[in-house]
């Protein structure tokens, strides 16, 4: 009862012509022309399916259809628990490194450690006095960030990881439901149970995505009068800042921006902000919602 991995590795004679195809469309030219839409791509993905697996139940020795459906993936848009969970946890695996980015820099601003801090300060004003370095200065951290990683590129092929697809800690009621058919053969209790669990977690995708609905709702009311003593505020806001931006050098304004974000704690408050006291005082449509 092993496991039997098969590695296949193409190559190429002319390396420019690989290079060449990096460029290139990964499809035909007609169908970016005259493009499918999404039910003619599951049409098509479904009879492509159908084909292959009539031919591979003819051969010697015949490979049944389900095996062929689980190779190309044709149940992929089904609902799955084990999937939704390594689809979360890839998200977050990749905005892990922003979130180190931002532990960081309010490391920085909250002046945990001061030399790093003095040599952001340092960065900041170069930057900002030589703003034709701040894109060489870009590329070139990504350059040195690729000759890094260079020393942990990957040594084998890649295979089916399973701490990946989050296959080694998934309850066996999750892969029973995985596998159930469309509509389900399941029992009744079964059923309920199920249908219970996937209404708790679309409650909290619904509850995200309200919150962000409300954040967008926010910001749009601070041009349509919903609150007039708030769209006053606004737009003689702005006219300040028209003018203020138009007679001061932009440099001044990103120095004295940037010394304010980045100022020692003792300059800083524990209370909010007054931009995101107002922000959240204004009006949405939550309350107009049953």
């Amino acid at each position: 009862m092993g496991e039997l991995q098969l590695a296949v590795r193409f190559t190429t004679l002319s390396l420019a012509h690989m290079i060449y195809l990096y460029g290139r469309p990964l499809l035909p030219k007609m169908h970016y022309l005259h493009p499918f839409t999404v039910n003619q791509l599951d049409n098509l993905r479904y009879q492509a399916m159908s084909i292959v697996a009539a031919r591979l139940g003819r051969a010697e020795p015949p490979l049944r259809k389900e095996v062929v459906e689980y190779m190309l993936d044709v149940d992929s848009h089904m609902w799955s628990m084990r999937r939704s969970k390594a689809n979360f946890f890839r998200i977050m695996s990749l905005l892990s490194g922003m979130v180190s980015v931002n532990r960081w820099f309010n490391d920085v601003c909250n002046w945990k450690n001061p030399i790093t801090s003095v040599l952001v300060h340092v960065l900041f004003l170069i930057l900002l006095w030589y703003p034709e370095l701040i894109l060489p200065t870009f590329f070139l951290y990504a350059f040195l960030i690729g000759l890094w990683n260079y020393r942990y590129r990957p040594r084998h092929p890649p295979h089916m990881d399973t701490k990946l697809s989050w296959a080694e800690a998934v309850h066996p009621d999750e892969l029973d439901e995985e596998f159930d058919t469309f509509p389900t053969s399941r029992q009744q209790d079964v059923v309920r149970m199920r249908y219970d669990r996937l209404r708790s977690i679309a409650g909290r995708i619904q509850t995200v995505a309200g919150d962000i609905a409300t954040q967008g709702e926010r910001l749009q009311s601070l041009l349509s009068w919903r609150d007039p003593r708030a769209t006053s505020l606004f737009i003689l806001f702005c006219v300040c800042a028209a003018v203020v931006l138009y007679v001061t050098p932009i440099h001044v304004v990103i120095l004295v921006a940037g010394l304010y974000v980045l100022r020692h704690p003792r300059f800083r408050s524990k209370l909010p902000s007054v931009p995101s006291n107002f922000f959240r005082r204004l009006t949405a449509r939550t309350d107009c919602m049953l």
